[in-house]
């Protein structure tokens, strides 16, 4: 098997990639409840068809380190992330002041094993910008990752950590994408030019409410928030601004690495989502953002019809690695999910796109304007890559720090072993055309300071690579030598 994670030439763009790909086994256990839209299991069915397409031996595969205490705590409240390593579905009736004040309870509700999901999503991605400050991958992947919502000190919109945010603050460089404005990252970084952020998001009656064309940043930060509110049924035409805002913020801008959110729910037929992007239009994105050569990590985020997300960031992988996969899926455990057709795409729906050429030419020029008043430089001087940070060798924040260390040598059956007494399996449910008792969330003021005055110094979180053969994973310790709605709701 070849560990190396290289990829094969891709057309004109023939230069290999090296990707490493971050998978918890047990992250498909997760359960939010009954009828919640959020399920963690399709990160499982997505892994299982990586598995099947013969994409895993193509990447380094990687276990994520969980995040520890003062990692949560470099972007979230200390009193936050107590609350949230603390409450239980058992507990939380005797809590409910805090589950108000931390905004938790309906559309973040309190499930077995909350705060190990929160510790294993934000894990990998930032492990993966580890490994990418640490020059070893050219692109890391983390489709747990991408919950975009969370603030300082509030879940929000299925997103009770908001690891995006916590892996920019390793990258210090950063562009996304997905239906619901990305409003909490856009929150923590939206007065300083240290960070870009790009959010191409539905925009009207919709949640969070945020993500209005005039919100470009304030102070230092004025012009280094773009936001692209688009109306229902958005097509093929998305490229149309993508690929010219994109590549001038590439230009002026010059970032070091580039985190881009691919949320699933912009594709057409999602539960949640009233965008109508085919899976190849979701992933030209991706390719396009491939073909700049720059450090890219690539997290999940948003998707509620499951079969299509695991569709779509299956062929995504493939397009990272350079490999084009057949449409024609292979025999796997959730094949019946993918009837009638079992193929990886889907055609788009007839839906009415009410985002006009006009009124697309008219986004694109004045975030185009926007662009012309950025300084070429952020007032803080970097280098092409975020310097790199030392890797802990030790957990300083959990009292079973040796047991966690040997737990690496055994052997995991990922789609099968539950975590015993902690996370109900998930079970599987209908997927109805509309859901029933969703409601909108609050817009949320943007007085929060922004955590990017933070420097790159803080320190990181490990990896623990893994060797995969089908499904079953053999987990490894890696050593690693530094070099000094209405529901998202939507």
């Amino acid at each position: 098997m070849d560990t190396g994670g290289n990829s094969l030439p891709s057309g004109s763009d023939a230069v290999k990639r090296k990707v490493c790909y971050f998978y918890d086994p047990e992250v498909g256990n997760y359960y939010y409840g009954q009828g919640h839209p959020m399920k963690p299991h399709r990160i499982r069915m997505t892994h299982a068809l990586l598995a099947h397409y013969g994409l895993l031996q193509h990447m380094q595969v990687l276990k994520p380190f969980p995040a520890r205490d003062r990692d949560l705590c470099r972007f979230h409240a200390d009193d936050y992330v107590s609350f949230l390593k603390s409450i239980t579905p058992e507990t939380q009736q005797d809590q409910l002041r805090q589950l108000k004040r931390f905004n938790v309870g309906e559309d973040c509700p309190v499930f077995d094993g909350l705060f190990s999901f929160c510790q294993t999503y934000a894990g990998g991605s930032v492990g993966g910008a580890v490994k990418l400050n640490h020059g070893l991958c050219d692109i890391a992947v983390n489709w747990a990752g991408g919950l975009h919502h969370a603030k300082k000190c509030e879940a929000s919109g299925f997103c009770y950590v908001n690891d995006i945010v916590l892996a920019i603050l390793e990258l210090l460089k950063t562009h996304e994408i997905d239906i619901h404005h990305g409003d909490g990252v856009e929150e923590a970084f939206y007065t300083t030019d240290r960070v870009m952020t790009v959010s191409f998001h539905k925009f009207g009656d919709y949640f969070p409410g945020t993500g209005d064309i005039r919100d470009i940043g304030y102070g230092k930060g004025k012009y280094y928030s773009l936001n692209v509110p688009l109306d229902d049924g958005i097509d093929e035409s998305y490229h149309f601004l993508f690929k010219p805002l994109i590549g001038k913020v590439m230009e002026v801008f010059k970032p070091g690495a580039v985190v881009l959110q691919c949320g699933a729910d912009s594709l057409s037929g999602d539960r949640l989502g009233c965008f109508n992007l085919s899976i190849k239009g979701h992933a030209e994105c991706v390719k396009f953002m491939r073909s700049f050569n720059v450090p890219l990590l690539l997290l999940g985020g948003g998707g509620y019809t499951i079969r299509n997300v695991a569709r779509c960031w299956c062929y995504e992988t493939g397009v990272a690695l350079g490999i084009e996969v057949d449409d024609k899926m292979p025999q796997h455990e959730y094949f019946e999910y993918f009837g009638p057709d079992y193929t990886l795409h889907v055609a788009p729906s007839n839906m009415e796109n009410k985002n006009s050429r006009q009124l697309l030419e008219e986004i694109k020029c004045r975030l185009l304007d926007y662009l012309t008043k950025l300084q070429h430089a952020p007032s803080v001087q970097f280098q092409e890559r975020p310097p790199d940070t030392e890797i802990p060798e030790a957990d300083e924040d959990q009292d079973d720090g040796d047991e966690r260390w040997e737990d690496f040598n055994m052997d995991v059956d990922d789609d099968r072993k539950l975590l015993s007494g902690r996370v109900k399996r998930e079970a599987v449910e209908a997927e109805p055309k509309e859901l029933e008792g969703q409601r909108g969330a609050a817009e949320h003021a943007r007085g929060s300071e922004a955590m990017a005055d933070e420097t790159a110094s803080a320190k990181p979180l490990n990896t623990v690579p893994m060797q995969m053969d089908e499904v079953n994973v053999k987990v490894e310790q890696e050593n690693v030598k530094p070099s000094d709605q209405p529901y998202p709701k939507p």
